[in-house]
């Protein structure tokens, strides 16, 4: 699994951050994907920190 974070959309909330930490990094008000790759054992919590995106920024492949 990758994640994506469309900065277009990104508000910079911290939700991702604070739900997935391993993956998503805030950095200036923008959310970073830390990781290519999500490993397995955080693809949970990626799909929370997808779904509690209040901007709808965060995707999945």
């Amino acid at each position: 699994m990758k994640a994506i974070v469309d900065e277009d959309l990104c508000i910079g909330s911290g939700n991702c951050e604070e739900t997935c930490p391993a993956v998503f990094k805030v950095v200036d008000g923008i959310s970073r994907v830390q990781v290519d790759v999500v490993p397995q054992e955080e693809e949970k919590n990626v799909r929370a920190a997808v779904d509690g995106c209040p901007a709808g920024a965060i995707s999945t492949e």
